[in-house]
């Protein structure tokens, strides 16, 4: 783990309670590092990973690190006081948009599981920037191998089995989806973040039966 200290970070007003990635959505590691170091930028994260599996540390995590934005998870408006921000280097959607590095995620995976079981955060509140922003934000994306991160139970799996369709409305749908977590004040934008997150093959804004049996599934109480 190397440091690179940025400067953009203030104090926590509550305990750390989920975890939230991001894709940098720059061209290169380098570029993404000067801009979350940049006093003027006004953004930074926790941990950034490079392509190669490299961790820089940023931001202390005892401190409030900038990279959530404007973002809301489960009843909490200030995400970047209740988080842990890790930046993944990607290209992202503007500049080529790629799979995740297997170097990356060997990196990603145990320092997830470190946090995790530092602060006891629940699996349910591993989330991706466009679960808490789905208004404004896309990554981690599509290509994000959240079932990789599933089977060392840090993340919720993607239900694929015992689905039920309960045929919700969609006004019902939207209300289970808030309930789950998701700010739904843009509907569709909450919808696609949903099925960014669960449901990445088909990204299409309509609530269909395979979104309701998975959301259904996602909110049935199940083993821990």
């Amino acid at each position: 783990m190397i440091d690179r200290p940025s400067p953009n970070f203030d104090d926590r007003m509550m305990p750390v309670s989920m975890i939230v990635l991001h894709y940098t959505g720059m061209p290169d590691a380098e570029g993404a590092l000067n801009r979350l170091t940049s006093p003027e930028a006004k953004v930074s994260c926790h941990y950034l990973i490079d392509e190669d599996g490299v961790i820089y540390r940023l931001v202390d995590e005892e401190k409030r690190a900038w990279h959530a934005g404007k973002s809301r998870w489960r009843g909490i408006s200030d995400v970047n006081s209740a988080s842990v921000g890790i930046e993944l280097v990607n290209p992202g959607h503007e500049f080529g948009y790629r799979n995740f590095p297997d170097e990356q995620m060997a990196s990603l995976i145990p320092l997830l599981a470190d946090i995790k079981d530092r602060h006891g955060i629940g699996r349910g509140n591993i989330v991706g920037h466009s679960d808490v922003a789905p208004a404004r934000k896309e990554d981690p994306g599509e290509l994000f191998p959240w079932e990789a991160l599933a089977r060392y139970r840090l993340a919720l799996p993607s239900p694929t089995r015992d689905l039920i369709d309960p045929f919700w409305t969609d006004a019902a749908f939207l209300l289970a989806l808030e309930r789950f977590g998701y700010d739904v004040t843009d509907e569709q934008k909450a919808v696609i973040a949903f099925q960014r997150r669960y449901r990445p093959d088909l990204i299409d804004g309509i609530v269909d039966g395979e979104c309701r049996a998975k959301l259904l599934s996602l909110l049935l109480p199940r083993p821990q």
